[in-house]
């Protein structure tokens, strides 16, 4: 018997209907207002923090901080609602009001999830955006940070040096990036050889779980904290702050950046990297950023570019002595290496090429929004050179999708794959990031351009982890794996949840399942719970 439209998909159909005709924005938007006015203390500023979908600043509101362009275009579907929180009381009613109300609540602190999960659903939902959470207090004394979830790297980075000029903090290259999400999904940087991930300095937090309480460290209990440390905030609950403990930093430190095509060795170059970067002094971070680029040596073709940047927690003399005893074929000299403060180092890692101060640091709109798509790697033996070759020789043919290798090592061997839900420790030598950035507009232009990283992916297995073949959680990519929030919710969630968190992926799951047994807290890449818990659905607001 032929059945065209299963049941599922027709409820599907007419809730939507029933949404988009019966129960307009308006409607929504004063049933949650009364909501919000029932559970909070300053009812008659509520109405200050929620914009519907009429409001003349809404767009305003919800494209300030969605970093992704293919994620703004007018195909997509925005949220009924975008909530602003400026108090915990806030965070805790629009808990508490999405759940009574039974629609799917989005968290965002910063907006680069490069899938746009965090602003982006494909049913019924509500934002809640945490960008007014900003504030970063230093204890220099004590040597920890207590930082709200919607502060920036770069908000947090001045903010520490503003108190200390000999401490720092691991943490990413990229100032914009929200604490929330960067922290809770592992969160590392430049110093991650000397002082692993971000969430292994994190000693305390606050969250609001699913029944609208304010939980820290000694409330929440100890798995619920191991969850949150590299396990993805919003599967559990909205992320308030952490409280991190800061590092040290020298007075001096030194960067530099190398480049060499292939016309000048880049094989030889790379397959020098491979032994040096893991192994080295753990004050060395090396990146390596492979592109491919028009030649200067033969007219009308490509070649690639390998860019060595460089951060030393050390001066410049110890440095090129180092390097031209572990790592001759980059030819560092003294007058390519720039010492400076560590605050600086910053900045000229942010890529602010513009003579930007350390002021630019506090901009969050310091960011250039295209459409993008990211992929991760693991590799754990080194790349032949003829594997090398032939990776380029892909890069080439496809033209525009680039490689960043981050070296491991140091800390990170130090760390059991457990402490966290973080498991991508000893065994690794370096994190393979795919990047393809376009502004092209239209479907065709993405597709083509999506198509170009997914090839390039697919081709780089035979030299990546197998077994399962991991990534990085922060390099979120929907590719891998989708959790459709049905009865298959586990066995869904299972796909990605073993490239990203491996062996921990069980423990993740009893988590969830114990502080969130209806699974309220769900998005297409969320930890799952376990079979025969109650699934909560997206209802209409009737």
């Amino acid at each position: 018997m032929e059945n065209p439209i299963s049941l599922p998909f027709l409820s599907l159909i007419l809730l939507l209907l029933h949404l988009s005709n019966s129960q307009p924005t308006t409607s929504i938007y004063h049933t949650f207002l009364q909501c919000l006015r029932s559970h909070t203390n300053q009812p008659d500023h509520v109405s200050d923090i929620l914009y519907a979908q009429t409001n003349a600043s809404y767009t305003s509101v919800l494209r300030a901080f969605a970093r992704n362009a293919r994620f703004t275009s007018p195909s997509i579907q925005n949220p009924l609602l975008v909530l602003t929180p400026i108090s915990e009381h806030h965070v805790q009613a629009s808990v508490v009001c999405a759940k009574s109300i039974d629609v799917q609540l989005k968290i965002r602190s910063g907006g680069h999830d490069f899938e746009g999960v965090s602003y982006v659903s494909q049913g019924p939902f509500v934002i809640l955006d945490m960008f007014n959470f900003q504030n970063v207090t230093v204890d220099v004394q004590n040597e920890i940070a207590v930082i709200q979830a919607g502060a920036s790297l770069g908000q947090v980075y001045y903010r520490i040096w503003e108190k200390s000029k000999v401490h720092g903090f691991p943490a990413g290259a990229c100032p914009t990036v929200g604490v929330g999400g960067h922290l809770s999904g592992g969160g590392y940087g430049n110093m991650i050889r000397k002082y692993g991930l971000s969430v292994d300095h994190v000693v305390d937090a606050k969250i609001v779980d699913v029944k609208g309480r304010v939980l820290d460290k000694a409330t929440m209990g100890e798995d619920l904290f191991w969850a949150i440390r590299g396990g993805g905030g919003a599967s559990f609950g909205v992320i308030l702050s952490y409280t991190v403990k800061l590092v040290a930093v020298p007075d001096r430190v030194t960067v530099f950046q190398v480049d060499k095509t292939l016309e000048q060795n880049a094989t030889d170059l790379v397959v020098q990297w491979q032994q040096v970067a893991p192994h080295t002094d753990a004050r060395l971070f090396l990146r390596l950023v492979l592109q491919p680029v028009r030649s200067n040596v033969v007219k009308g073709q490509k070649t690639i570019r390998a860019s060595v940047e460089a951060l030393f927690l050390g001066e410049a003399n110890e440095l090129v002595t180092l390097l031209g005893k572990e790592f001759p074929l980059l030819g560092l000299k003294k007058e390519l290496c720039h010492e400076m403060s560590w605050i600086d180092s910053v900045v000229w890692w942010a890529n602010y090429n513009d003579g930007s101060s350390v002021n630019a640091l506090l901009d969050r709109n310091h960011y250039s929004v295209h459409s993008n798509k990211r992929k991760s790697d693991y590799v754990q033996t080194p790349i032949s050179r003829k594997g090398l070759t032939w990776i380029w020789k892909k890069m080439i043919e496809l033209g525009t999708v680039e490689l960043v290798f981050n070296p491991y090592g140091g800390k990170m061997n130090e760390v059991p794959s457990d402490a966290t839900p973080f498991p991508h420790r000893a065994g690794n030598l370096y994190k393979i990031q795919y990047t393809v950035s376009w502004q092209e507009p239209g479907a065709a232009a993405e597709e083509r351009f999506l198509s170009q990283i997914r090839v390039l992916h697919n081709y780089m297995t035979p030299f990546v982890s197998k077994n399962p073949r991991g990534a990085y959680f922060n390099y979120r990519d929907l590719d891998i794996g989708i959790n459709n929030h049905g009865k298959n919710n586990y066995l869904d969630g299972k796909v990605y949840s073993m490239k990203y968190f491996k062996n921990n992926f069980e423990r993740l799951v009893k988590v969830k399942s114990e502080t969130d047994p209806e699974n309220f807290f769900w998005n297409e890449q969320s930890i799952p719970s376990y079979p025969g818990h109650k699934e909560t659905t997206i209802n209409s607001f009737s």
